[in-house]
């Protein structure tokens, strides 16, 4: 039996009494597309603090291979190959978009400080690929501050491919794009991440994103996972659709 990539073994974490992770159990396996989805406040970004090392659990584990990385710094499980795009972008805004990705390929290497040169001609060949991957190439030069919501969150999670992870962890990569956008992003996201062999979790509240790309969801409510199973499954389980999607 193959080892998860990723295992949460029994978390437990509480703000002023109210529980984020209440006895948490979940497991994403090797090239999944895993939807994470439940109402505000249900502890969804709780957890991906969690297996990120942002927070540490009262109780409980989180595996990466099957190895403790519970008590790791962020930094340390970044190494592990665990990276993370945040719901509002972290760019160096007043920088070239290629300048932020070659930051992080400096940066996965340690090959870059305030006095040697950032743009080296293998850097740059090696951003201008992600870049293209993520469709953003023709952007390259443009300060990053210019873009547009869409195309800011692909940089934000370009660079995060940029660490080389087996396993990136997106929190709602479509919230504040528009409507029409929404599937564009969501087309260029997966395309790239499936050309990277990189595993995702994803958070999202849209449900026609979540129907078109997961390929198992996982419903969060109160802290504690109360489904999960095939996106048509899950999203027409009346409960689900009571407490989550919001239709009676």
């Amino acid at each position: 039996m193959s080892v998860p990539l990723l295992k949460a073994e029994n978390l437990q974490v509480a703000f002023q009494g109210v529980k984020a992770a209440d006895g948490v159990n979940l497991e994403i396996s090797q090239g999944e597309f895993l939807a994470i989805i439940g109402p505000n406040g249900a502890g969804k970004t709780t957890f991906l603090n969690l297996c990120t090392g942002y927070l540490r659990p009262f109780a409980g584990e989180v595996y990466l291979d099957g190895r403790p990385i519970t008590r790791l710094s962020p930094r340390a499980i970044a190494r592990r190959g665990i990276a993370r795009a945040f719901q509002i972008p972290q760019l160096f805004s007043d920088q070239r978009v290629i300048d932020n990705v070659m930051l992080s390929i400096a940066a996965r290497d340690g090959l870059w400080d305030a006095i040697r040169p950032l743009d080296r001609p293998e850097r740059r060949r090696e951003a201008m690929a992600l870049l293209e991957m993520f469709s953003l190439g023709d952007a390259a030069d443009k300060i990053a501050s210019t873009l547009p919501e869409g195309r800011r969150k692909l940089l934000d999670i370009a660079i995060a491919i940029a660490l080389k992870p087996r396993l990136v962890l997106l929190d709602e990569p479509t919230s504040g794009v528009s409507a029409i956008e929404r599937f564009t992003l969501m087309e260029t996201l997966m395309s790239a991440l499936k050309e990277a062999r990189v595993t995702a979790l994803f958070v999202e509240h849209d449900m026609d994103v979540v129907a078109r790309y997961a390929d198992r969801v996982v419903v969060w409510n109160r802290g504690h996972v109360m489904a999960e199973g095939r996106p048509d499954v899950v999203l027409s389980d009346p409960q689900v659709i009571e407490n989550v999607v919001g239709v009676a």
